[in-house]
C-alpha cells in the first residue's frame, strides 16, 4: 500500500481544475471528483477564490460537496492560461480585508442611495421585505 499515495498525485497533476461559480455568488476552484445527473458535485483541494479590484486571494477549502441546484457555471480551468492573468495574488487576510472595505463602500452608497430618495419624499422598500427568488 505504499504506492498508493503517488498515483493518487499523478492522478492529480493530470486532472484538469474545475471552476464553480455558485449562485451566492462565490467561486470555488478545485479537482473535480464526482458529478451526477443532477450537477450534484463533489471538489477536492477546492479553494474559494476572492476578487477584489484586481487583487484575488484563495481561501483553502479542502472537500466541498457543492448541489447541482447551486450550481451557476461549471468549468475547466487552462492552469497555463491562468498564470499569465493580470491579477495578483494576495494573502487570504488582505483580500478579506480588501472585500469587507468594498462591502462597507457598497453599504455607504445604497445609504446615501436611500437618503437622497428620502429626501426627495419617495418611499423606498425596504431591502428585507424583498425575495431574492
Amino acid at each position: 500500500g505504499c504506492a498508493a499515495p503517488h498515483s493518487e498525485q499523478l492522478l492529480e497533476d493530470s486532472m484538469p481544475k474545475h471552476l464553480v461559480l455558485l449562485r451566492d455568488g462565490r467561486t470555488l476552484i478545485g479537482y473535480l471528483r464526482s458529478i451526477d445527473q443532477f450537477a450534484n458535485l463533489v471538489l477536492h483541494q477546492t479553494v474559494e477564490r476572492i476578487h477584489v479590484g484586481k487583487k484575488y486571494g484563495d481561501i483553502p477549502r479542502g472537500i466541498f460537496v457543492v448541489r447541482g441546484e447551486n450550481v451557476v457555471l461549471l468549468g475547466e480551468i487552462d492552469l497555463e492560461k491562468e498564470s499569465d492573468t493580470p491579477l495578483q495574488q494576495v494573502s487570504i487576510e488582505e483580500i478579506l480585508e480588501e472585500q469587507r472595505v468594498e462591502q462597507q463602500a457598497k453599504q455607504e452608497s445604497e445609504k446615501l442611495k436611500v437618503q437622497a430618495l428620502k429626501e426627495r419624499g419617495l418611499s423606498v422598500p425596504r431591502a428585507d421585505t424583498l425575495d431574492e427568488y
